[in-house]
């Protein structure tokens, strides 16, 4: 049907970009978003889906991934990759740079024994 005959969406309206600081603790299952993925390419593919997780779930495009999870990815090699991975996401803002955004996400690693049962927390600002 043509997008006029469709009925006005009066749904409740989803906040602007988000321009609050915060912090969140989320599992992502990296497995399921490097299925299919050829041998050589799933570790990088693995640190580019965290990225699109973290843009998708925090609203900003600048993401900065830190070491730690970068090495924690890498570290059964390029194509065993863990299949799932306890990130923080932190929205912070951008002081130093003048860069088009005013705010960006650092991801940073959460070290995690089991991923049973652990759910999306909010972190209290230290």
């Amino acid at each position: 049907s043509p997008p006029e005959a469709m009925a006005p969406r009066d749904g409740p309206k989803k906040k602007s970009v988000t321009n609050e600081v915060v912090t969140r603790e989320y599992t992502v299952n990296v497995h399921k978003r490097i299925h299919g993925i050829g041998f050589k390419r799933r570790a990088p593919r693995a640190i580019k889906a965290i990225k699109t997780f973290a843009l998708k779930h925090m609203g900003t495009p600048d993401v900065r991934i830190d070491t730690r999870l970068n090495k924690h990815i890498w570290s059964k090699g390029v194509k065993n990759v863990p299949f799932r991975v306890r990130v923080r996401l932190a929205r912070k803002r951008n002081e130093d740079e003048d860069s088009p955004h005013k705010l960006y996400t650092l991801v940073t690693y959460v070290p995690c024994a089991t991923f049973k049962g652990s759910q999306t927390v909010n972190v209290e600002s230290e």
